[in-house]
């Protein structure tokens, strides 16, 4: 018995199997991207939607045939047909689920999956009841079964491969999918069809007055429904999911932003402390375990804070980035380079033979760093002391090999910079010292041991000690009497010079107030001002409340001031400066030559005197250089109408050519070194009108000081 098609109905199905394709698609991808219970509503959700398409087009297919008799169906069998197409869906979908998966479980899951297939399309030829039964002829029935498992093994491989990107050309793909995999299951219907035999004279056992195509309709409305519904759920989702993977992305990027901004240098972008002991346990782990022996170079830049201060804190970032870039060029990929803060860079150097290695990689970075930098128009020069530790002859642990290179770096620098230093165990005894020293420095500002000395400063013309400048000594328990040069530098990097300064700045008022109760001639006395202390936005009031307190008359107390200290920030330097003037203190500005002071700025400066450094002085007699520099500094400072000192004088050919050009003032072992209050007292006290420093008409001077002060240190 021969069937006809209904054309408008095959193509019904063929639309059902590529947007049941198409869907199915669309939910392996969805169910790729979900775990736990959300995974396990998708695929089950999934399944009934996917599996409800694919028997409601093999169905249609099935009413698409008609035949000479009229068609009933056995409703049990339908529905169980429907069920196995529900359960191959779940298959295909947990097959598809799998992050990874073999040749060989694609081969086994697609001849699992086309199995179902084909038995739910032959339990659905089996639910139509008809006498005899229908028959199969083996070629084609053998074919469909073919057909259903390679569509599997295509279709699966394609949930594999099309199942992750939003890209369209990734959606373009898997509409082109759809087609393809509709109409190989729509070919394995229609070849399993072909494969049907109905006998001549069969009649249907059942009901078959429905017409087909209205059955047809009305189970494809349904599944198209379906179909549409999970569909829109799925591009909603889609949409969620796309803003959901937005906001993680991100957040990831906020937290890689933190992250890295915790374990890296603002300035440089260089790992920070963080990271770098992260960097030094792996090297010290991976060294462990093969024998393997690696260095810590720790660089600090030489006379970076003079820079600083001269050039301001922009130019000094960017040295510091340009130093990071320098040595960032001279490390491999497998070596660390770090920032710790401040101009002090360490470097961590893998995999090394021997000291050799690291000796060779601090030579090039001094090399490097030789180069001069531009900043502010200047051509800056610039080096490096280093230190060197080698793992495991220093150190087996990270912290103590920084110490050891630390020790050593510190030990380059006191040797004359510019240079590297390889850690030796003598050296832990300076690292100690350095300690005791900054601990030291704390005990000494609580328990009274510093005091303050005094230098004359001397009037060129006359030859009159006029006032003073206070110079801090420190009186250690064990070291005794210390120059400045012993602790000041500490108390710069620890911070203690503020409060030092401020010490200073007291005692040097109640000083000079106690030698005018005493009956001595009231001298005005110079107290020094370090840039840190400038800087305090306290200053004015510290001043203020140190006069108060001394009660001493504001115009016998001198502010000086280093020439860099007062340029880094010009502006705000000159309203500080204008509110200590206007206590009715004198300004002078120290080490005047050696920074870089604007014109116009000075002009603007509420200055009383320059005082030209002692550099300067040294050559003056025999340099013409230095001569011809003290010259323009003496005529600059007359035409600003400021006063000018010249500090470090020493011999007769100094003072003689400072008169010549001159010169308001002198201070300087020519006259007198720095003395304790109870010894300038005496100097003082032994003319009860001045002290004068007298010379003969051949410039031969005679130094009454030093004759006063050597008398009584004979008394002593």
């Amino acid at each position: 018995m021969a069937g006809i098609y209904n054309p408008w109905l095959v193509v019904l199905s063929v639309a059902v199997a590529i947007f049941v394709s198409h869907t199915a698609l669309r939910l392996s991808a969805r169910v790729a991207r979900t775990q736990g219970t959300s995974s396990r509503l998708w695929l089950a959700g999934g399944a009934l939607a996917m599996g409800s398409g694919i028997w409601s087009m093999h169905f249609i297919g099935m009413l698409a045939f008609s035949l000479p008799i009229a068609l009933a169906y056995d409703i049990p069998t339908t529905i169980a047909s429907l069920f196995i197409a529900i359960i191959t869906s779940a298959l295909a979908l947990k097959i598809a689920n799998r992050p990874r998966i073999n040749t060989f479980h694609l081969s086994l899951g697609a001849l699992l999956l086309g199995g179902g297939i084909s038995a739910m399309h032959y339990v659905g030829m089996a639910a139509i009841q008809i006498t005899p039964m229908i028959t199969y002829e083996p070629g084609l029935l053998v074919l469909s079964i073919v057909i259903a498992v390679v569509a599997s093994f295509v279709g699966l491989w394609l949930f594999l491969r099309l199942r992750k990107g939003t890209s369209w050309v990734m959606r373009l793909a898997r509409v082109g999918a759809a087609f393809v995999m509709g109409l190989a299951i729509s070919g394995m219907h229609y070849t399993g069809m072909a494969a049907s035999r109905f006998a001549p004279g069969a009649f249907c056992t059942g009901a078959g007055t429905t017409d087909p195509r209205w059955l047809a309709l009305t189970i494809a409305v349904p599944t198209v429904a379906v179909l549409a519904i999970t569909t829109i759920l799925l591009v909603y989702d889609a949409h969620l999911d796309s803003r959901t993977r937005k906001h993680n992305a991100q957040l990831e990027q906020a937290n890689a932003q933190l992250e890295h901004a915790a374990t890296h240098d603002a300035l440089t972008g260089l790992p920070n402390r963080v990271l770098l002991a992260d960097r030094l346990a792996q090297a010290t782990a991976q060294s462990e375990r093969y024998s393997r022996g690696f260095a810590v170079l720790v660089a600090d830049l030489d006379r970076f804070k003079s820079i600083n201060d001269s050039l301001g804190h922009i130019a000094g970032d960017e040295m510091l980035k340009e130093v990071a870039r320098r040595l960032s060029q001279l490390l491999r990929k497998a070596d660390t380079l770090a920032r710790l803060g401040g101009d002090e860079f360490v470097l961590v150097l893998n995999e090394i033979t021997g000291p050799r290695d690291a000796e060779t990689v601090a030579s090039k970075v001094l090399a490097s760093l030789a180069e001069p930098v531009t900043l502010s128009g200047l051509d800056v020069q610039i080096s490096a002391s280093i230190g060197v530790s080698v793992f495991p002859e220093d150190g087996v642990d990270a912290e103590t090999l920084l110490q050891h290179a630390d020790a050593a770096m510190y030990h380059a620098k006191k040797n004359g910079r510019s240079t590297f230093q390889f850690f030796a165990p003598v050296m832990n005894v300076f690292a100690r010292e350095r300690l005791e020293l900054e601990s030291g420095l704390r005990r000494a500002l609580a328990q009274g041991e510093f005091e303050l000395h005094y230098q004359p400063k001397v009037d060129v013309g006359s030859g009159r000690i006029d006032s003073a400048e206070a110079l801090i000594r420190w009186r250690h328990p064990k070291r005794g009497l210390t120059a400045p040069s012993g602790f000041i530098p500490i108390a710069e990097e620890t911070g203690l010079i503020v409060p030092i300064g401020e010490w200073v700045l007291h005692e040097a008022c109640r000083q000079a107030r106690a030698w005018q109760t005493n009956g001595l001639r009231p001298l005005r006395i110079a107290v020094n001002l370090s840039a840190q202390q400038f800087k305090q936005k306290s200053l004015v009031t510290t001043v203020r409340e140190a006069l108060a307190a001394s009660d001493l008359d504001p115009g016998y107390l001198e502010l000086e001031l280093t020439e860099s200290a007062v340029m880094q920030d010009a502006e705000s330097s000159i309203q500080v400066l204008r509110q200590l003037s206007g206590l009715g203190v004198r300004i002078s500005v120290d080490d005047f030559g050696t920074g870089y002071s604007s014109l116009s700025y000075l002009r603007r400066l509420p200055l009383d005197k320059l005082k030209i450094d002692r550099s300067f002085i040294r050559e003056v007699a025999a340099s013409r250089d230095d001569a011809e520099i003290v010259r323009a500094i003496v005529s600059l400072a007359h035409s600003l109408h400021l006063k000018v000192i010249a500090e470090g004088v020493e011999t007769d050919e100094q003072l003689a050519f400072l008169r010549d050009l001159g010169c308001d003032q002198y201070q300087g072992f020519h006259c007198s070194p720095p003395v304790p209050a109870d010894e300038f007292e005496q100097m003082m006290r032994m003319n009860p009108r001045d002290v004068v420093v007298v010379g003969n008409p051949h410039g031969n001077m005679t130094d009454m000081g030093d004759t006063i002060i050597a008398r009584a240190l004979r008394k002593a």
